[in-house]
């Protein structure tokens, strides 16, 4: 049932909005009637044309009434019911539009149809007179390719042309005229055009007269001014004009282009010469609009002439008037100066005439002046690209008398020019220019505007309408001739403080402007001027639009234009008319303008709706109780003696029969009829959509009084004080500008909101809160921090001068009816004003939200607003107390502290002055005083005090067992206190107060609480752990340094930047105080100009752990460090590019020196060292090799080669025996030369310099045994540095990160909890860096964050899961295993790459890598207890036996690979699968190097016997079978045991095609085999086979050696020794038993 009376009340509603009422405009009786046969339904929006109209639905449905020509059966009838255009159902139109004889309709999806008289192609259509129904028509951009269709906003329709508005905003036209602003002559114009002239302009709004057309244009931001040209586009006449007269020299920039027509440039000369020069006159009305438009126009010269006499007084913001100024003209303050100043223009007396006519308009003039009050002075308003033109224009022609004079100083130029760009104080403005009276005006109607137009404004040309002018600013100048001879009055003037520049008016805002209509717009006007309906100061046609200059800042937001004249509607409530004035249309008396004047409606009047007709107009004005009411100004029709006739109304005349009607939305005018839309108030929901609309435009009309009247003046005084109160009041102004502009904004939104569908939910204020109660935030918030700083006061003494005198307007603004009082407090109410408006929203939201059901979400979306307004008001009032709470508290507080402490945004909360509280341990005769602000806790003493920032400030209760009953405990960064309360009470209230500043002040600078929340805060405790900026000021570490970053009671904990005075900067994360993690450090050298720079870890403040130090010398560490020194393994390079590094080290540091196992490349000398350092020095054991072969391994004692040594050349020269320094000999030795002979003796000098020998010579016989001759070359790596002794700093870091001290002692668990830390650390570490991590590494390390588990027997299952999570672990160096692994490489690499490339080093090489398998795989077992040790064997279960095919018989064979049954667990097998793939490279080019002469002959003899066919080398080896083709499998492989697996695989595809050739079972024997087996590795050419051997058989398992892979590896040696044998024998065909005989002799032999 309440379903059913809520929709009921609903309907009912609906029926009472948009009713439709109709009378006949200028009846002597108005009665308006309801139209006849109209059905009810909401009408949205309706249109009216000479003779008939247009109803446009709340459904989208078009009727039309009145007489309809275009309609088959109704050309003779007048239809009064509306007839339903059926072509249009189902389109969905969303405006209409209807000009004298046509019609149009634009659809929901911006489709535009045309319909009714196209005669003129108004309707878009060629060769059709009439259209009888809506014709849908095409409007596409022919600049894009492909053609895009063209969406349509709005339409305009006049009398032979129709403008289009897009939603590009963009305007279109078509028909014929020059109204449609297009660069053609041919009419009509049946294809929609854009006017290109506005083209990437915003365009709001087209309006359409009976021959001319008004487009309102948003201005272009600042950014987007285009320099003003020098000279004219058309006319090419200078825009700025200088004349130089006898006693002064005369500047204007009010350029008229004596055209006329503003033409495009590259249309000009074209329509220059289209037809001969004519003027105005003979033209009649009603002639071809398309011959008037080919017309061109030039004044007389004499009447140019003239116009330059005209006087007009600039008009300033606020100061409204019966007219609008001319933006430039010289002002002159009495009749004398004018007088004078005519004279030596016209170089002529005037003439009686001529002065009566001055006189009476300056009369006039003054009598205005007194009635309003003084104009205010405004900025300059000369541009910088015009005072650059004018000051070369006034050198050049003022000659040496002006440049003279302003060499001397005696009054600069740009002093003249602001004092005469500035608007004297005490002149008003004024109704228009010096026209005579009435009585003396012309007989006819069109030569009265044409003596006006000839001595008002000229029209200002195309190329300057882009300039911005500011208010009340003369732009035409008027220089002293003489400078020295200026007046003392004059130079005071001069002299006098130029005024603060602040932008009222605000520039273009982003947001507001894009959510609610622009108040920044111009007035575009073109078409025919004849009646003056251009406003552009004479009656000139225009081909183009063209800006009118005057309604410049006037934030226009509604245009109207009716038959031959223009209406204005301004953000203000305010009219402008112009154009023709026949019948008193334009609201005012004046004779006929071209220029823009302000009607006056009614007293007080609020216009906030316009509607022209083709004689009349009508203006919707705010009545009592915010009802509407109508005026109306025009022609009236009056009957005397029964004979109709025309009348003029004398003055706007309120229709009262309207305002019974009910609450007009709508009003529109056309033709003899005039209709409104009238809403009846249901429930009081139209009532309040009134009253908000109403309250809102008076409300922006105050503050724009407030603005002119008061704010610009007080920008404009001297002696403001200090440098923060004038930067706190232009920071006020600013933020008023802005409050201000928002409200008119939103006053224009809302009465345009009235003429739609009136939906609550559609409120601009309900859809962009936030917007409106951040403006009114932002605004109390700088007007408090005025007060706070006496900002009111200290205006009140400049200003009582202008203000003291209206005071009683100062009261009526401020809404205050006392009497008696202060300026001080009147001010501060009116700035307060503001919030009273956000009361009132409050109430009038609330109001609206009653219309509607509870449940309902119109209801509940008000409701919330209303909240939320007055919760804001609660905020703010509160903000205003105490800001006036601070204040009275500064005016006691000592001046000295004041000054130092005082700051806008400071508020106070509580102070000890009451002796509530004191320090703890306090003198007896000290003086502590405690000022809690909101943004800092101050504590004073005597003249000192100190400000400790509440950010970084922590206080908590001490407890009472403690001793300290009322003790609060104070915690900052450097202090630490404790305050004593007297009372409970009082220790209760300071440890709230402190407590709730801490939270406000980390929360941001305002507690308001979040929109829609009701008005409940939740209070919290201030965080323990905060984000904050603190300087220090005591600590001696870190005095004047700033930190920036986290805190956790009273230290930097966490990540932050701490940047010292002298240019240090720490990033990184700290701990309890100081630096602990990972961290960024950078140290100024101000000696190299460059910075020391250090990444890595940090502990307690000192550099320990990796980290990365690059010095400004250009050197580079990476590696451990342990209290700001190198320490532990790490990497050095000297040089100032890594690529071309002199030197580089890796290796042991202890204490920044190098000591222990390292490597040192010496890239200049070509020397590498290998071993043992002590103090940075070489001492002990260690290897040297140089590039240029030569092998040292030795002793060394202070960096020299000292003691016991093996030096061999690359010839294999051998020396063994002492050495005194680096390459010297000294002492006993022996020398073995390549050819094996040897010396022993004694030895000294330099290697390769000549060496003293005192010895024997030895030359060993052929018959000498092996044994016999020296083993030099076999005792290679005994004085080097054991393999297990290298690198142990890596595997102790790796150790340490596992948790154990020392190697293998440690828990197990721990181990893998800082595996498990280390991995979670690096990740976040990495997280601000996701590009290093990639999405497979993330899941890696997600995987390895778990630890294995492993229960029960250990199987080769668990075996192999171990291998799998070593695998992963050493792809990251996250992982310390990874970085294990990762540093081990690098070191291996380091020293077996480049210069360390000697295949002397190769055994040094493969003891290395054993050792590392060793030495991890102790890690191994220590993370996996359960893994056997080194040669256990893993007991192999029945499932996991794998059945294989044997090479020798082809039948299955469950064997094991190893002797024993089971898998054996190696190092190598565990490991080098990891490893070996990472340092195969260096690896492997040493075993190239040591087998390099073996190779060559090996591949040599490959190459040649490859070069026989497959049957000449089959016979050559002895096969006497046919074998297919077989291959070795191609594979890269690295381990032994890979490499051995290929080989099994090539036995078994050898056994698999000869038993598949033979199709019978075959056991091979050895005999067969082998001849087999070569003749496959020589087709395989296999390169660098040997060094491939030699890999194997140094890293292959023992165990492997004597099963069935080490057979197969056996083979392949034998062959390629046999190989090697060939190479010196010739295949000759032998009897297979000596053949066979032979092959068994090479066997044995490789065997043995």
């Amino acid at each position: 049932l309440d379903q059913r009376k809520k929709i009921s009340v609903e309907a009912e509603g609906a029926k009472e909005r948009g009713l439709v009422h109709i009378w006949q405009a200028g009846s002597c009786s108005v009665t308006p009637e309801r139209l006849p046969g109209w059905s009810g339904k909401t009408v949205l929006q309706a249109a009216l044309g000479i003779n008939h109209g247009l109803l446009l639905t709340e459904g989208g449905e078009v009727y039309s009434f009145g007489k309809l020509p275009w309609k088959v059966g109704l050309e003779e009838t007048c239809t009064k019911s509306p007839i339903l255009e059926n072509a249009l159902i189902g389109q969905h139109v969303t405006t209409v539009a209807a000009g004298s004889y046509h019609n149009g309709a634009v659809t929901e999806s911006g489709v535009v149809y045309m319909w009714g008289n196209n005669s003129a192609g108004q309707c878009a259509v060629a060769n059709q007179p009439y259209l009888q129904e809506p014709n849908p028509i095409s409007i596409s951009d022919s600049e894009t390719s492909p053609l895009v269709s063209v969406r349509i906003l709005q339409l305009a329709c006049g009398e032979e042309h129709t403008l289009a508005l897009s939603l590009s905003r963009e305007i279109w036209a078509w028909g014929s005229g020059c109204q449609l602003g297009l660069i053609t002559t041919t009419f009509p114009v049946t294809k929609p055009q854009k006017v290109e002239h506005l083209a990437g302009r915003v365009v709001l709004q087209v309006a359409c007269g009976a021959y001319h057309s008004l487009a309102l244009v948003q201005c272009l931001p600042a950014q987007d001014m285009k320099p003003i040209p020098e000279r004219c586009n058309h006319c090419s006449q200078l825009l700025i004009t200088m004349t130089d007269k006898e006693d002064h020299v005369i500047i204007s920039d009010s350029h008229c282009c004596p055209l006329g027509v503003a033409l495009a440039d590259s249309q000009a000369e074209n329509h220059v010469s289209c037809s001969s020069l004519e003027t105005l006159e003979g033209k009649s009305a009603t002639g071809s609009q398309s011959e008037d438009c080919q017309k061109t126009f030039v004044e007389d010269e004499p009447a140019a002439s003239e116009s330059e006499m005209t006087s007009v007084l600039s008009n300033n913001d606020g100061q409204e008037d019966s007219g609008i100024s001319s933006p430039g003209n010289v002002l002159f303050p009495d009749k004398k100066a004018v007088k004078e100043y005519l004279e030596n223009l016209s170089d002529d007396p005037l003439n009686d005439s001529q002065e009566k006519s001055i006189s009476a308009e300056l009369e006039q003039v003054s009598t205005i002046t007194e009635e309003l009050t003084a104009c205010l002075p405004g900025p300059p308003g000369v541009s910088t690209s015009a005072l650059n033109s004018l000051v070369v224009s006034c050198a050049s022609a003022v000659g040496v008398r002006v440049a003279a004079t302003y060499e001397a100083g005696a009054l600069s130029l740009k002093k003249v020019m602001n004092f005469y760009g500035t608007t004297p104080g005490e002149l008003g403005s004024q109704s228009g220019s010096p026209s005579p009276g009435p009585e003396g005006l012309k007989d006819t109607r069109e030569e009265q505007v044409k003596l006006e137009s000839m001595q008002g404004k000229k029209s200002s040309s195309l190329v300057d309408i882009r300039e911005e002018e500011s208010e009340g600013v003369s732009r035409r100048l008027s220089l002293p001739g003489l400078l020295s001879q200026v007046s003392p009055r004059l130079l005071r003037k001069v002299g006098r403080a130029k005024m603060r520049t602040v932008a009222l008016t605000p520039t273009y805002s982003g947001e507001a402007d894009a959510l609610l209509p622009s108040l920044r717009t111009e007035v575009w006007s073109w078409g025919k001027g004849k009646e003056g309906q251009l406003g552009h100061g004479d009656v000139l046609p225009r081909l183009q639009p063209l800006c009118v200059k005057s309604l410049d800042s006037k934030e226009v937001i509604q245009l109207s234009a009716g038959g031959h004249h223009s209406l204005a509607l301004t953000a203000k409530s305010q009219v402008y008319s112009w154009g023709s004035n026949t019948f008193g249309q334009l609201g005012h008396l004046n004779s006929p303008t071209t220029v823009p004047r302000l009607a006056k409606v009614c007293d007080d009047s609020r216009v906030w709706s316009t509607a022209a007709g083709p004689d009349y107009s009508l203006f919707l004005v705010d009545g009592e109780d915010f009802q509407p009411g109508l005026y109306y100004s025009g022609r009236e029709e009056t009957r005397e003696n029964n004979s109709p006739g025309n009348n003029c109304t004398k003055s706007p005349t309120l229709l009262l029969a309207c305002s019974m009607l009910g609450y007009i939305s709508t009003v529109t005018a056309g033709g003899d009829n005039c209709l409104v839309l009238v809403d009846r108030n249901i429930m009081g929901y139209i009532a309040s959509l009134h009253e908000l609309a109403s309250t809102e435009r008076r409300f922006y009309c105050k503050l724009s009084e407030i603005k002119s009247r008061v704010l610009r003046p007080l920008l404009g005084l001297d002696n403001l004080g200090t440098a923060t109160t004038v930067q706190q009041l232009q920071d006020m102004a600013s933020r008023f500008s802005k409050l201000c502009y928002l409200i008119g904004q939103h006053g224009a939104s809302l009465s345009s909101f009235l003429h739609g569908i009136k939906e609550a939910k559609s409120l601009a204020i309900l859809k962009h809160s936030s917007l409106f109660l951040d403006s009114y935030t932002e605004y109390c918030t700088s007007v408090t921090n005025f007060l706070v700083m006496g900002g009111f006061m200290i205006l009140a003494k400049p200003a009582i001068d202008f203000l003291g005198k209206n005071q009683e307007l100062l009261q009526d603004l401020a809404e205050m009816k006392e009497e008696n009082i202060q300026l001080v407090d009147v001010l501060n109410t009116l700035f307060f004003l503001p919030v009273r408006q956000l009361h009132n929203y409050a109430r009038v939201l609330l109001k609206l939200a009653t219309c509607f059901e509870v449940t309902s979400p119109e209801y509940q979306k008000l409701q919330d607003s209303s909240s939320c307004c007055e919760t804001l008001v609660v905020h703010l009032n509160r903000k205003r107390k105490e800001a006036e709470y601070t204040l009275s508290f500064w005016k006691t507080f000592p001046g000295k502290m004041t000054d130092s402490l005082r700051r806008p945004d400071r508020r106070l909360i509580c102070e000890s002055s009451n002796r509530g509280l004191s320090l703890q341990h306090a003198g007896r005769f000290s003086v502590n005083w405690f000022i809690l602000f909101n943004d800092a806790l101050v504590h004073a003493q005597f003249s000192t005090h100190h400000i400790f920032p509440l950010s970084t400030l922590w206080v908590e209760a001490l407890s009472e067992e403690a001793g300290n009953v009322n003790g609060l405990k104070i915690t900052t960064p450097e202090e630490h206190f404790i305050l004593l309360s007297s009372t409970p009470q009082e220790k209760t209230k300071w440890l709230r107060a402190i407590s709730q500043a801490v939270d406000q002040a980390l929360r941001g600078t305002s507690d308001l609480p979040p929109y829609g929340s009701g008005g409940n805060i939740q209070r919290q405790e201030p965080p323990i752990s905060r984000s904050a900026k603190y300087t220090f000021y005591k600590d001696p570490r870190l005095k004047d340094a700033t930190y920036d970053g986290r805190w956790l009671s009273g230290k930097p904990h966490g990540r932050g930047i701490l940047r010292w005075a002298d240019g240090r900067i720490y990033s990184g994360m700290f701990r309890n105080g100081l630096e602990d993690g990972y961290g960024e450090y950078k140290i100024p050298n101000k000696a190299l100009t460059k910075d020391d720079h250090y990444v890595g870890y940090w502990k307690e403040g000192k550099m320990c752990g990796q980290g990365v130090y690059s010095y400004a010398t250009g050197e580079v560490y990476e590696g451990c460090f342990l209290d700001n020194m190198r320490h532990g393994h790490g990497l050095l390079r000297s040089g100032k590019l890594t690529s071309s590094s002199p030197s580089m080290f890796i290796g042991q540091w202890v204490m920044d020196k190098k000591t222990g196992y390292g490597v040192f490349d010496d890239i200049t000398r070509g020397e590498k060292y290998m071993g043992t350092w002590q103090d940075d020095l070489c001492q002990g054991n260690g290897v040297v090799v140089t590039q240029f072969g030569l092998y040292y391994e030795g002793a060394f004692s202070n960096n020299k080669m000292m003691g016991t040594g093996v030096l061999l050349s690359e010839d294999d020269t051998v020396y063994e025996g002492e050495f005194s320094d680096d390459w010297t000999l000294s002492g006993k030795g022996t020398l073995t030369l390549p050819n094996g002979d040897y010396i022993e003796g004694l030895f000294s000098g330099e290697w390769g310099s000549g060496i003293k020998i005192t010895g024997t010579y030895f030359k060993p016989s052929l018959y000498d045994s092996e044994k016999d001759r020296p083993k030099a070359l076999r005792k290679l790596g005994i004085l080097a540095v054991p393999a297990d002794e290298k690198w142990k700093a890596v595997f102790e870091e790796c150790w340490h990160q596992l948790g154990c001290e020392n190697p293998g002692q440690g828990d197990r668990w721990k181990a893998w909890d800082s595996i498990a830390v280390a991995l979670t650390t690096n990740r976040r570490q990495h997280k601000d860096s996701p590009e290093l991590l990639s999405r497979s590494h993330t899941q890696t390390l997600e995987s390895l964050e778990f630890i294995p588990q492993h229960v029960g027997a250990f199987t080769l299952e668990k075996y192999e899961n171990i291998k799998k999570y070593l695998i992963k672990a050493c792809d990251t160096p996250l992982h310390p295993l990874g970085r294990l692994v990762e540093t081990l490489v690098a070191v291996y690499r380091m020293t077996y790459v480049g210069v360390g490339a000697n295949r002397r080093l190769l055994q040094e090489a493969v003891r290395e890598i054993k050792s590392y398998l060793k030495r991890i795989f102790q890690l191994i077992r220590f993370l996996f207890p359960d893994l056997p040790e080194e040669g256990s064997t893993i007991p192999l279960l029945v499932t996991e036996t794998k059945r294989r095919k044997s090479f020798c018989s082809g039948k299955m064979d469950s064997r094991s690979e190893s002797p024993e049954p089971g898998y054996v667990v190696t190092s190598s097998g565990l490991l080098l699968p990891v490893l070996l793939p990472r340092l195969y490279p260096p690896l492997f080019m040493l075993y190239a190097l040591d087998n390099e002469r073996e190779e060559d002959i090996y591949w040599e003899c490959v190459l040649r016997l490859n070069k026989q066919s497959d049957t000449a080398l089959l016979i050559g080896l002895q096969l006497f079978i046919v074998i297919p083709m077989v291959s070795f499998p191609n594979s890269t492989t690295f381990t032994p045991s890979d490499k051995l697996k290929v080989i099994q695989q090539t036995f078994e595809e050898i056994s698999q095609s000869v038993l598949e050739t033979l199709q019978e079972d075959f056991l091979w024997s050895m005999d067969d085999l082998f001849p087999v087996f070569l003749y496959v590795v020589l087709r395989a050419r296999i390169r660098n086979l040997g060094s491939e051997v030699h890999l194997i058989e140094d890293l292959m398992d023992p165990y492997l050696q004597h099963g069935e892979q080490g057979i197969m590896f056996t083979t392949l040696k034998v062959s390629m020794k046999f190989t090697l044998k060939l190479n010196v024998l010739v295949l000759i065909p032998l009897s297979p038993e000596k053949s066979n005989s032979w092959f068994k002799e090479i066997l044995n032999m490789q065997l043995l």
